[in-house]
């Protein structure tokens, strides 16, 4: 079992004046919507999103007032706004609520391009509000554990680590969370949905990305089943902030994998691989033998838990992270303090992704990752609008693959309408 670590607050207990939260999406968002309770001192007042039938029947659910749209949303009496909506669309909304004096909660990617980047992490400034990713990978019982051995020292210093997040899905799965030929998951590249996989690690580590290389994955996508543009994975390899190197692998390649690995100048560890969509859950721990100190063993193998709300974490999604987000967010906005997960290693962890499309288009040349805190060099991507999406297409703008363009298959598009139309989506 874990050290206990210092207790932040207790979750469980009502506070005087509880956090007014408006969530955005009707699909994902009710995870957070459901979690905005007196456990962690909040309260939802407010959701919105554009899907009208499916908004009425979510606002009856929780009883709250319900907007389709988000500037009549933005005028709420609220505290602040978490963000489901769209993969590719956080950072104009973000900066939008921060400017109407909200907290910001952002679920996925910060940001899509690296203007976007640059322009959020100013308007969090200018705000002096809360800024939070909303990366739920962390939270899991075994990366929290792993975050505790490296600060107490187990591994040294990281020299070498590992992330994995490879998340195939039947056909039919798959086409049913993406209708429309321009929903954003048809267009995403391949290397974009790296969070999974990067955001343990620099938890674990404190560390942050410097410089980017990557090669994506063009084999293992049968396109009579899809209507995906994007490869089906991508290798990235990542320079730290302390020297190591970083290798993430992520996609819908066959073979689940969630999986994490730090080698250091002391030890190694790593979470143990098994079934199950986070496999049983255990650390293994190991060192050579003529390295050992006093009290020392060459391996040990445990399941940990979470150093505290453990019994509230279990019953969430995302193996602990639903919960734990919603908590240290309202954590951070009572404290006054950013939290871990701030728009600086939120905005530079989305834009590896971006920039590891880059490299993969030029067949893995190596990009340096700004440093978002600085101004100086925010400001020369200032005016970097580099995207894949359809709303942004025209010259000089990069396709989701490295093989260029790709049109789906009468096929793919035959059984993509198909199961469109069985979950009531008659758009193109």
């Amino acid at each position: 079992m874990p050290q206990k670590t210092k207790k932040r607050k207790t979750a469980g207990k009502k506070t005087a004046k509880p956090i007014r939260v408006g969530v955005i999406g009707v699909g994902r968002g009710q995870a957070f919507a459901s979690g905005a309770t007196d456990l962690v001192g909040m309260k939802l007042v407010a959701i919105c999103d554009t899907w009208k039938e499916r908004l009425k029947e979510v606002g009856k659910r929780y009883g709250v007032t319900t907007y389709t749209s988000y500037d009549r949303f933005l005028e709420h009496d609220m505290d602040a706004v978490i963000l489901a909506n769209f993969f590719h669309e956080h950072a104009p909304f973000a900066i939008k609520a921060l400017e109407a004096g909200k907290h910001v909660m952002s679920e996925t990617s910060c940001n899509s391009t690296l203007a976007e980047g640059a322009a959020l992490c100013s308007a969090v400034e200018k705000s002096g509000l809360t800024y939070m990713l909303a990366e739920n990978y962390p939270y899991t019982a075994f990366n929290m554990e792993m975050r505790r051995l490296y600060q107490e020292g187990e591994i040294g210093d990281v020299a070498y680590a590992e992330g994995e997040y490879n998340h195939p899905m039947p056909a039919t799965s798959s086409l049913a969370i993406s209708p429309g030929l321009e929903h954003w998951r048809n267009c995403i590249p391949s290397t974009y949905y790296c969070t999974h996989a990067l955001a343990p690690l620099v938890f674990i580590t404190d560390t942050m990305p410097v410089k980017v290389n990557a090669l994506s994955i063009v084999h293992g996508r049968d396109r009579t089943q899809t209507v995906r543009r994007g490869d089906s994975g991508s290798v990235i390899l990542c320079r730290m902030s302390n020297g190591a190197i970083f290798r993430l692998f992520g996609g819908g390649t066959a073979g689940h994998s969630i999986w994490y690995r730090l080698h250091g100048t002391r030890a190694a560890m790593e979470t143990t691989r098994g079934p199950g969509y986070f496999g049983p859950e255990q650390i293994r721990v190991w060192r050579e033998e003529w390295r050992l100190e006093p009290g020392e063993v060459v391996e040990r193998t445990y399941k940990p838990d979470w150093p505290e709300h453990a019994d509230l974490a279990r019953r969430s999604g995302h193996g602990g992270g639903d919960f734990w987000t919603n908590f240290d967010f309202a954590q951070a906005i009572r404290s006054g303090k950013q939290p871990f997960l701030d728009v600086y290693r939120g905005v530079a962890m989305s834009s590896v992704g971006i920039l590891a499309w880059k490299s993969a288009l030029e067949d893995g040349a190596p990009f340096d990752v700004p440093d978002f805190k600085k101004k100086s060099s925010r400001r020369a991507y200032a005016d970097d609008h580099w995207s894949p999406w359809p709303k942004d297409a025209g010259p000089g703008q990069p396709p989701s693959s490295i093989l260029g363009e790709q049109r789906p298959t009468k096929e793919g598009l035959a059984l993509a309408r198909k199961i469109w139309k069985e979950i009531g989506y008659h758009g193109k």
